[in-house]
């Protein structure tokens, strides 16, 4: 065993300890509503301090109302680089100089024919999903390695890893697809020095961007037989993916992105 990797006796082994997150600092994005407003939930029950990001500031400071302390409001448009700068520069901020943990969940999609899709809906597309994960990645990069290290939790989708049709969104499988080697090749990086990025594809899970399918019984019918568990996933689903990747409990696991979609990229 290397020098710089602790061990542990039988006394003193505590699997859950590695899941916590006392005294870290987190980024999330995409946090006014769905799933990134249960992941700012998730970091900050295990114990961190969550900078909350979002267009909607209403939405961040409700959350911030209502989790109390350690939960920083910071609006912000991930496809604005000054804005994305802000967001981390508050982060750094709040944590008297470091920050341990990025989750890149922002993201937007426009359904319809490939064909039919506009440079400007495409352009702004990957701004969001990929463009603007990668500018907080390298703005994130500095304060993770000065603070020792951290983690960067990218949010990809199914979408990244097969084709959506007949949900037709190519802009957004493209983006996401880019997220998931952008996973890859900045874990190869950034391992050795420190800094693990990898990813969360999510299935079907209700959201903001998936509503419209809910209380569809064609979309409902779709959804249950392309999941080999026969439903959408719940949002408590997620939680145990992110904090696995976002703390000390994943160590080891550099550049992976994890299908959490109910067996539907497995047939």
């Amino acid at each position: 065993m290397s020098a710089d990797v602790p061990s542990t006796s039988p006394a003193q082994l505590d699997p859950l300890a590695a899941f916590r997150l006392d005294g870290r600092v987190a980024i999330v994005t995409g946090a006014s509503a769905g799933l990134g407003r249960r992941f700012a939930r998730v970091l900050h029950a295990a114990g961190a301090t969550v900078v909350v990001a979002a267009r909607r500031g209403e939405a961040l400071e409700e959350l911030a109302a209502e989790l109390g302390d350690r939960i920083v409001p910071v609006p912000t448009d991930v496809a604005e680089p000054g804005d994305c700068r802000r967001l981390v520069d508050a982060a750094v901020a709040a944590g008297d100089g470091r920050l341990d943990v990025l989750v890149n969940n922002a993201g937007i999609s426009w359904i319809g024919p490939a064909e039919q899709e506009t440079a400007e809906s495409w352009d702004r597309t990957l701004a969001v999903n990929l463009t603007g994960p990668f500018q907080l990645c390298q703005l994130a990069f500095e304060p993770m390695t000065a603070s020792g290290g951290g983690s960067i939790v990218n949010v990809s989708s199914i979408l990244g890893l097969v084709g959506g049709t007949p949900v037709k969104q190519a802009g957004y499988c493209a983006s996401k697809g880019g997220l998931v080697n952008l996973t890859r090749e900045l874990g190869a990086q950034w391992a050795r020095k420190g800094v693990r990025v990898n990813g969360i594809a999510p299935g079907w899970f209700p959201s903001e961007m998936t509503e419209v399918m809910w209380g569809d019984e064609a979309s409902e019918a779709y959804v249950r037989r392309g999941a080999p568990i026969g439903r959408e996933g719940a949002e408590h689903e997620l939680d145990g993916a992110l904090l696995f990747l976002a703390s000390d409990a994943s160590t080891y696991v550099v550049g992976q992105t994890l299908a959490v979609d109910g067996g539907w990229t497995v047939v």
